[in-house]
């Protein structure tokens, strides 16, 4: 029995859907068998006697039991971590974990990667997550899920926020969420910026890379204009807080922005340095992506993460299918 129980008021409503989506899975699966990923390319870092710490980077999952096709993206990813060669500190989900933020997609989602091996799980809040009920059930949901995984895991990472910071090996997670329900963009509070600033500083000192986790890019960068194709301004960011967000950044050194929210394969719009900052956009490793280079138009993928003390190697790897795409990694220095 999953030890993410669905329960409350809407216990009835999440046990209906969630068995329902356990006998769609059941009929997709009985004319499109799944194929477990390979085994001949597993996750290895690199340098196996010098790697400080390693970590997956997925974003956008958004499981829903109306989307069927989008499981075994999740399901075949698991199965990759699990038979990782070199042992995995964390899984990353940069937002967007379920497509409307029931306590059956994210009961879903756990059942498929609780068992992945991982040591740590580190979540962040997407729209998708939040913006079709009350911020108060969104925060409750978000907050019940990631507990649980990290419960299981032997964690002892306990939230009860959607912006928090969490170390692994001595290097600093500081996630990002959004202060109140929106639809696309997300609300950064001035105390959860006051908050950000201060986390920032301390994580700084330490000369480590600090790795900040924000599902919407922040505005013009990572292709997101020619991503999002919309006539409006700042369209796809995460917001009227971009500006202070980059601010904020831009004052230390060593930072990396990880996101999601544009559904882009690896190419253009991956890395870019904005000022300071290197800000690393995710493909979605459940949807079909867009405008990405050869690595367009395909689901699956995200990156694997191996940090040193000189450097970060964002290693490109398609999950579902067990193999790294060598011509999309990214080697990030640290100063």
């Amino acid at each position: 029995m999953s030890v993410f129980p669905i329960q409350g008021l809407c216990s009835l409503i999440g046990t209906v859907t969630y068995k329902l989506l356990a006998v769609l899975m059941s009929l997709f699966y009985s004319f499109n068998a799944f194929v477990s990923p390979a085994t001949t390319d597993p996750i290895k870092a690199v340098d196996e006697d010098n790697v400080k710490m390693t970590f997956a980077a997925w974003a956008d999952p958004q499981i829903s039991n109306y989307l069927i096709q989008r499981e075994q993206y999740v399901r075949g990813g698991a199965e990759d971590l699990a038979n990782a060669e070199t042992p995995i500190d964390a899984l990353v989900l940069a937002g967007d974990i379920t497509e409307n933020g029931l306590y059956a997609e994210y009961q879903f989602v756990y059942d498929r990667i609780s068992n992945s091996g991982v040591k740590n799980f580190i979540t962040a809040t997407g729209n998708h997550d939040i913006r079709l009920r009350l911020y108060s059930d969104s925060l409750k949901h978000f907050t019940k899920f990631t507990n649980a995984l990290n419960e299981n895991a032997g964690s002892d990472l306990r939230v009860d926020s959607m912006h928090y910071r969490y170390t692994v090996n001595g290097y600093d997670f500081v996630v990002l969420g959004s202060d109140k329900t929106e639809f696309e963009e997300a609300y950064i509070s001035d105390a959860q910026l006051e908050w950000f600033d201060a986390t920032l500083k301390e994580t700084s000192a330490t000369g480590k890379p600090t790795f900040v986790i924000l599902h919407q890019v922040l505005k013009g960068t990572n292709n997101v204009e020619n991503a999002w194709n919309s006539s409006v301004e700042g369209a796809g960011s995460v917001g009227d807080q971009s500006d202070a967000l980059e601010e904020i950044m831009n004052r230390y050194d060593n930072i990396i922005l990880i996101s999601g929210h544009l559904h882009q394969g690896f190419g253009i719009g991956t890395y870019e340095l904005v000022g300071k900052i290197h800000s690393v956009n995710l493909p979605s490793i459940t949807i079909e992506n867009k405008d990405g280079d050869d690595a367009g138009n395909i689901s699956g993928i995200g990156y694997m993460v191996e940090v040193y003390d000189d450097e970060v190697l964002f290693r490109a790897r398609n999950f579902a299918k067990g193999e790294y795409m060598p011509d999309y990694d990214i080697t990030i220095d640290v100063l």
